[in-house]
């Protein structure tokens, strides 16, 4: 009998893909489906960047060829770029910048170029599922840092039993985050993990594909701009959610040369890099007029302020959150005892609405739900009058 990967057997189970087949059964029955669970942009691309890349696909067939595997000079001197007027951080576009094939991708190579079967890797919780998962796929150890409202959803690093820090590696950090929508407003909580990761000497792993979608003013700092962070950081970027290319599969990590190289070293050997096309677009995004990031940015905000009103008007208390494109909402006390996902099953089931459980995002994520907001502006207000349906229906129990 054929076996499998011990390592992949022992990921925990991807709650979010019962869901998923819950709602492609809904699509086969013809039910009408609102969609908030996946973080999928439903906004299109902006025009100028696929005029881009039309024009090198028809007009520059040197670009159909195999790309580097760290990403092309002018893809990451673009980058450095970008990265200086958005940040105030100089880059080395030869040694600091590397391209991926989006970010998720990068996080889960990371994993595999750092650790060994056995290796410790510490991971805010609740959390994106490769910051995870990436670790148990090669065999290593996770430690969870609980991240709750009581916290502000920071990880209490104090809290990290001494022998626990001294055999970590890794570090996951992810602001703003996914799925809580929590933000770190200064530099001050940056700077104790730069002094956490040097005292134990562990990798900081910080993911900010959210950096951009932010509202009310607030604009996200990069771990890179706190002092000494460059010794010991490595940061993850996203077209998808910026520029909404979450299918065009392009992303970069920046950091330190010796943090970064051990990646591109492993990228090397696994995978060609980002198409030259999708490269050249990716430039012209960084490069051509954020305009179109800010209108993205007022769709959402609108979005989150209507979600958010609603529920609220409603008795279903959200917080409004500074960034990101979900809400992260405690399940409703008459539902609270049959757990998330069940709840999740339950909203979809009866009224069509598919939301992503809060333990589909770890331990610490149960009895909560996230909720995208990546549907059509009308389909917000029909999401709004089913969910009314459901929480009266759980004061009739």
């Amino acid at each position: 009998m054929f076996s499998y990967s011990k390592n992949l057997q022992n990921l925990p189970p991807y709650f979010l893909s019962r869901i998923h087949a819950l709602k492609q059964e809904a699509y086969a029955k013809k039910l009408d489906v609102i969609d908030l669970g996946m973080g999928n942009p439903d906004l299109p691309t902006p025009p100028h960047i696929i005029e881009r890349l039309t024009e090198s696909v028809k007009d520059h067939p040197r670009t159909h060829r195999y790309p580097q595997a760290k990403g092309m000079p002018k893809f990451r001197s673009a980058v450095a770029e970008w990265f200086k007027g958005r940040f105030g951080v100089e880059l080395n576009p030869e040694k600091e910048v590397l391209s991926l094939i989006g970010s998720k991708e990068g996080i889960a190579h990371l994993c595999m170029a750092y650790l060994n079967p056995g290796d410790v890797a510490l991971v805010c919780n609740p959390g994106y599922p490769v910051h995870f998962n990436g670790v148990y796929l090669v065999g290593g150890k996770v430690h969870f840092l609980p991240i709750t409202a009581e916290n502000n959803y920071l990880p209490d690093l104090a809290k990290v039993p001494e022998k626990v820090a001294r055999k970590a590696k890794l570090l996951f950090i992810n602001y703003p985050n996914n799925p809580t929508a929590a933000v770190v407003e200064d530099l001050k909580f940056f700077s104790e993990v730069v002094a956490f990761a040097k005292k134990y000497e562990i990798v900081v792993v910080h993911d900010n594909a959210y950096s951009e979608v932010t509202f009310d003013g607030y604009s996200a700092p990069s771990f890179l701009q706190a002092p000494g962070a460059r010794d010991v950081g490595v940061e993850f970027y996203s077209f998808s959610k910026t520029y909404n290319m979450a299918g065009w599969r392009v992303g970069f990590a920046v950091g330190n040369e010796k943090l970064i190289a051990p990646l591109e070293k492993l990228k090397s050997f696994l995978d060609y890099g980002v198409p030259t096309f999708i490269q050249l677009a990716a430039i012209w995004a960084l490069r051509s007029s954020q305009s179109c990031v800010q209108e993205t940015v007022k769709v959402y905000q609108k979005r989150r302020d209507f979600m958010v009103n609603g529920l609220t008007k409603m008795g279903w208390e959200v917080a409004k959150p500074k960034a990101t494109m979900y809400l992260w909402a405690k399940v409703p006390d008459a539902y609270i005892q049959e757990g998330s996902l069940n709840f999740a099953e339950k909203l979809l089931k009866e009224t069509g609405v598919a939301v992503a459980p809060g333990v589909g995002f770890g331990p610490y994520g149960e009895g909560f739900i996230r909720l995208a907001l990546v549907t059509h502006d009308r389909r917000f207000h029909d999401a709004l009058l089913r969910l009314k349906k459901m929480l009266a229906k759980g004061k009739e129990k």
